[in-house]
């Protein structure tokens, strides 16, 4: 397999942590989002993803792209680890939390969001700044809602090993991180969180660490 994706991009941090759990070997092929303008708008990567954006997967000639998609076709591709529970109450329950990320937080804070506040209507950096903590504030502040104190809610997100939901979640407190996010106000959250980084899938796979870091 082969991974377009640049190291600070969320949604391709969320599928190296699914490859990396479900143990699959992948070549990086960086796309770096800034330089030159950004190298997803060439048309040599248009051709692999018309919508401009990482990450995208190819399995052989199959070219995969949205990460929840991607996550979904390497959990039925290669059932171990899975990403979703066996229940089908628990699969929503999952779902959702990953979806207050992948649906709610990430597509208001994205980076074409963030430069067309600023570039397009003249948005200041720190209001900008205020615009991305506030997104965040919310879905964080529903999560952490959502999972405390609910029996579902294991050492994980759902249950004692890691699901789609925990794969949404890190790269996102991460990205808070830097805007400088008040997360105290996320116990449960932030428990949640630590377990993951401790594990080798997730660590492996934060921005830091990856070839194409700067």
């Amino acid at each position: 397999m082969k991974l377009y994706g640049y190291f600070r991009s969320s949604a391709s941090f969320r599928v190296r942590i699914g490859l990396n759990l479900k143990n699959i070997a992948y070549d990086l092929e960086p796309i770096h989002l800034l330089r030159d303008g950004g190298e997803q708008y060439s048309d040599q990567f248009a051709a692999v993803n018309p919508q401009r954006l990482v990450p995208v997967l190819a399995d052989g000639e199959h070219l995969l792209t949205q990460s929840l998609a991607i996550l979904e076709y390497l959990d039925e591709s290669h059932p171990s680890p899975p990403f979703l529970p066996a229940a089908a109450k628990g699969r929503a329950r999952v779902r959702a939390l990953a979806q207050i990320i992948a649906c709610d937080i990430h597509p208001l804070d994205n980076l074409r969001v963030l430069k067309y506040l600023t570039k397009e209507l003249e948005v200041g950096e720190e209001d900008r700044a205020v615009w991305y903590r506030h997104w965040i504030a919310l879905g964080l502040g529903a999560m952490e809602d959502m999972m405390a104190g609910d029996a579902m809610t294991g050492e994980f997100c759902h249950g004692d090993s890691p699901t789609l939901a925990d794969i949404c979640l890190v790269p996102q407190i991460f990205n808070a991180r830097r805007f400088d996010t008040e997360l105290d106000g996320y116990p449960t959250v932030m428990r949640i969180f630590d377990t993951c980084m401790a594990l080798d899938a997730f660590d492996r796979a934060q921005p830091e660490n990856q070839p194409d870091a700067q």
